[in-house]
């Protein structure tokens, strides 16, 4: 029988991984294979959302970070998303994360998850997340750009990994990307020597709306929906 759209992205989870040596102190953060749970979590997502062949844009983040899909496999998507608006739950952990937060609401002023998945697939610049151990021992969330070092290490996972996910099936008309700042600057700068997407449309990511713009975060829901919106209809839509 022919693999589905769902076949394909869950093979890719189940043996993604980074073989390059990281720089002192950075970690990588691989929940697929850290926890078993996460596994079953990414095949019940996909099979639910994404088990036909129809072609997707995709939005494309900075990497995964602790709260959310560090935990749960499934980008932008803390526990508490996971349950509440995709009716998955996954025992024994409870995550709460701001970028999950808005990008649920956001997916719920669209129309619902129903809807959204079968227009859009989320990820993210770098699939894999990274953590950097602090001073006191803590570890904290650390992005692909944030250290040159990093960077270095990890440009061929990247490029080979949008490369990957492109083979899915997914449009390459118009990309989105999540942040405006350096993650969309690096990902124009790949763009233009690979040529991944005709277009990239940048947003401002949602953590920096939940931190700094909550007040008007009305403002780039009703942003994002329109960029959106105007892709699926091939009409502009204000903002």
């Amino acid at each position: 029988m022919a693999s589905s759209l769902a076949d394909r992205i869950i093979a890719f989870y189940r043996n993604l991984d980074i073989r390059e040596t990281l720089p002192p102190g950075i970690s990588i953060m691989n929940p697929y294979r850290k926890d078993s749970r996460v596994m079953k979590v990414v095949e019940e997502f996909y099979r639910k959302f994404y088990s036909d062949n129809n072609p997707r844009n995709i939005i494309l983040g900075i990497n995964p970070g602790r709260f959310g899909a560090g935990i749960t496999g499934i980008t932008f998507t803390d526990t508490i998303r996971l349950w509440e608006k995709c009716g998955i739950i996954m025992e024994g952990t409870e995550s709460r994360e701001l970028s999950s937060e808005f990008v649920y609401e956001m997916i719920d002023r669209f129309g619902g998850v129903n809807r959204f998945f079968s227009h859009f697939y989320l990820s993210a610049v770098s699939p894999l997340g990274f953590t950097l151990t602090a001073k006191e021992g803590k570890e904290i969330n650390f992005n692909y750009y944030d250290n040159p070092d990093l960077l270095r290490a990890v440009y061929d996972f990247i490029v080979e990994n949008i490369e990957r996910q492109l083979d899915f099936g997914i449009k390459n008309d118009v990309c989105f990307c999540l942040g405006t700042g350096k993650n969309y600057r690096f990902l124009k700068e790949i763009n233009e020597k690979y040529g991944f997407f005709n277009k990239i449309i940048p947003l401002e990511h949602p953590r920096f709306i939940m931190q700094y713009r909550r007040k008007v975060k009305d403002f780039y829901i009703t942003r994002y929906i329109g960029a959106f919106s105007e892709t699926i209809n091939k009409k502009r839509f204000p903002f």
